[in-house]
């Protein structure tokens, strides 16, 4: 009788990269909106808000990322002479599921001060990293190919 480890586990080779850069590029056909940033297993969207004089910084981040959190999130801009930290809003809010197996979506307002947005939107970006709870995903700003536009 036999018994294989990876029928249970899964190959830890490189056939599973492409499943991985299928399921971003999925997500992106499948979300209207253009990406902000993408790493391995996640795409962030994300833009600027302002409600009764208050300014934040809306993100939602669809893929892999299934968190709860009760202490907040810190998301990291750092780009060239650039680097912001903003706070969430909110310290509780949690992913949900989506129609799609293993997908979820996490939506996190973060604030920002009026002074920061001009910067922002003037940087160059190389990388946004999100810390939630022992969560670290690096994000890469994302680019916009000549054949997508």
């Amino acid at each position: 009788m036999g018994f294989s480890l990876t029928k249970l586990f899964g190959k830890k080779t490189s056939e599973t990269q492409p499943k991985f850069l299928d399921n971003i590029d999925a997500i992106i056909r499948d979300v209207e909106n253009k990406p902000f940033g993408v790493s391995q297993n996640n795409v962030l969207f994300a833009g600027l808000n302002e409600l009764g004089g208050y300014y934040f910084y809306q993100t939602v981040i669809v893929g892999q990322l299934k968190v709860k959190s009760k202490a907040g999130a810190l998301l990291a801009f750092k780009g060239e002479n650039f680097e912001l930290e903003l706070n969430s809003d909110m310290p509780e809010f949690e992913s949900e599921g989506s129609d799609i197996k293993g997908r979820h979506i996490t939506k996190i307002d973060f604030q920002i001060e009026e002074s920061h947005i001009n910067q922002l939107e003037k940087a160059k970006l190389n990388s946004i990293q999100l810390n939630v709870k022992k969560h670290e995903i690096l994000f890469i700003k994302y680019v916009v190919s000549d054949e997508e536009e």
